[in-house]
């Protein structure tokens, strides 16, 4: 049997000081992800995004981050999803992202909102026609009687769109940006004492930062 309290991880390959990071969080977030894709970590742009279901309990799952803006990170979904549902009804939710072979870790808060049809079927069209397909096929989040059942709905489609490779946008599927007021990057060190920096979002407009105990 596994001995859990037995595994242990040193982490010693960097440091996180207020000097070398960058004043804008989500630059810093944009250097970040760029250093875990120049690393070639396994799903770089992969994060943990948890909303709030209909009993005010906390819901997670794995989306990826597919455009960045100046004000928040952009993915995409079926709109009749769970998670869609939930953004419906309570539009604040947090993000985490965790690269291991780095040692680091960026944990978010914020709310989430629609963002443009133009510019979800922009997006959608530049995706492989089979992710395309799929958009159509899946009714996300919805039980289904057995796997034949996506299946038969693909083999009809891919003989519908045969001779085209983009297809419309469906009307259910689109993206979100989140927009987020506090972000906190991780980076571990010796003896479990990590950095941890914490930028929060003024009423100003003006992100300020400040380091929390580990």
């Amino acid at each position: 049997m596994a001995k859990y309290h037995d595994l242990r991880e040193n982490y010693e390959l960097g440091e996180l000081l207020e000097a070398h990071v960058h004043a804008n969080p989500i630059e810093q977030f944009k250097q970040w992800l760029n250093d875990a894709i120049e690393h070639k970590q396994k799903e770089p742009n992969a994060m943990v995004l948890s909303t709030i279901n209909e009993n005010a309990a906390p819901s997670s799952r794995v989306v990826l981050v597919k455009e960045i803006d100046a004000d928040g990170i952009v993915f995409y979904t079926n709109y009749n999803s769970d998670k869609a549902l939930q953004i419906q009804n309570n539009p604040m939710a947090a993000l985490n992202f965790n690269w291991l072979d780095l040692q680091r870790q960026i944990r978010m808060e914020g709310r989430v909102e629609k963002i443009g049809a133009e510019r979800a079927t922009k997006y959608f069209q530049s995706r492989p026609k089979s992710s395309q397909i799929g958009a159509w096929v899946s009714e996300q989040s919805k039980v289904i009687p057995n796997r034949e059942v996506l299946e038969e709905s693909k083999r009809k489609l891919e003989e519908k769109y045969k001779e085209k490779d983009v297809l419309p946008k469906p009307v259910h599927w689109g993206g979100y940006k989140f927009i987020p007021h506090l972000i906190e990057f991780w980076q571990g060190r010796r003896s479990r004492l990590h950095d941890r920096l914490r930028f929060t979002l003024q009423n100003t407009g003006e992100w300020t930062i400040v380091r929390v105990s580990p």
